[in-house]
């Protein structure tokens, strides 16, 4: 029955939280640039090989409510960041038939918006070699591809990465992206350039350093963030050259760096230059889910500690968080045996 169907394009699947945190983000087919009633600078780049922009900028969303990061129905990804050079708002899309792999079409607003169209290709993984990666479990073989526009995100912006991978320690999702949203939208400032528009919430850059500083204790408290957290996010701001000197450095060393920070351990150093240094080894111990996972997905072993995980990974050595995510991806997640993690929410007390 030759010809009913296209086996490489398999139906699109729904986002679940474990795909979610793999980096799947649907984007809408893209429709072409909406009129943009502000001058922005512009750039466009033709990727070298096959890039889907929602795997690939998928990890640095923090919930569907986050305030630096939008979806527009055009197909477009907005971003806001606080750049060397100061804010910024990224527009990126993906035009298709012009180039063999299309072409990235650009726009930038604010002090910082040199800085992040002179970085985009290294953002959207033109610094990333999948080549090097070599599937050795079917379930992985059958992720990869799927995903052949899978590349790891590279941001450059240690403190920005660090920060929100702080919020997520030890409490559900819901309450990090909450205590995020409360954070950014009350402390940063709103993002330059006209905004996604169509009736989207405004985009809102990170506060720097010294605003993190600022603050105020009630305030951390409010937006449901204990005293140990917001104590690392202080360290870690009071130090912020000495984290961003980091991105210079090899993935190992930067996480070295960041661990030198109370508070920071390999979790979220881990987190961390997978976003900010696009890290392909760098594979998240500690975590509470993630051995059972990939235990289940490679071995049948829903127990699974971080040391088996480890051995599971063993194949993969130098693109372990590939490997991860590839198979956060694939959504092979074992059967609940035990209650959800419980919700707090410290501001109500």
């Amino acid at each position: 029955m030759a010809g009913r169907f296209d086996p490489r394009t398999p139906p699109p699947t729904p986002p679940t939280r474990t795909t979610v945190r793999g980096g799947h983000l649907p984007l809408p087919a893209h429709t072409g640039p909406a009129p943009r009633p502000t001058p922005a600078r512009t750039r466009s780049w033709p990727p070298p090989a096959p890039l889907d922009l929602g795997l690939t900028l998928g990890p640095l969303r923090r919930g569907p409510g986050d305030p630096t990061f939008r979806v527009t129905p055009d197909g477009s990804v907005w971003r806001a960041s606080r750049t060397p050079q100061g804010p910024g708002t990224l527009r990126v899309s993906l035009r298709r038939g012009t180039a063999e792999h299309g072409t990235v079409e650009a726009e930038a607003w604010g002090p910082g918006a040199d800085w992040l169209l002179e970085t985009l290709p290294v953002l959207l993984g033109a610094e990333d070699d999948p080549a090097a990666f070599v599937p050795r479990h079917r379930l992985v073989h059958a992720s990869h591809r799927r995903r052949p526009g899978l590349r790891l995100v590279r941001t450059g912006l240690v403190l920005e990465s660090l920060i929100p991978v702080v919020l997520e320690q030890k409490v559900t999702s819901d309450e990090a992206y909450r205590g995020w949203r409360r954070l950014v939208t009350g402390h940063g400032e709103p993002a330059p350039g006209p905004g996604p528009g169509g009736g989207a919430p405004e985009l809102y850059v990170v506060p720097d350093p010294a605003g993190w500083l600022r603050i105020a204790s009630w305030d951390w408290h409010r937006a449901g963030v204990d005293g140990k957290r917001s104590a690392t996010i202080l360290r870690a701001a009071r130090v912020a050259a000495r984290m961003e000197e980091a991105a210079g450095m090899a993935p190992a060393e930067a996480a070295a760096r960041l661990e030198l920070v109370p508070g920071v351990g390999p979790w979220t150093s881990a987190e961390t230059v997978q976003r900010s240094h696009g890290a392909p080894d760098a594979v998240t111990t500690g975590d509470l889910h993630l051995p059972g996972i990939i235990g289940h997905a490679l071995a049948g072993e829903r127990e699974a500690d971080d040391a088996r995980m480890l051995e599971l990974l063993a194949p993969y050595a130098g693109q372990r968080h590939r490997a991860a995510r590839l198979i956060l991806l694939a959504g092979a997640t074992p059967a609940r045996r035990a209650p959800r993690m419980p919700r707090t929410d410290i501001a109500r007390y």
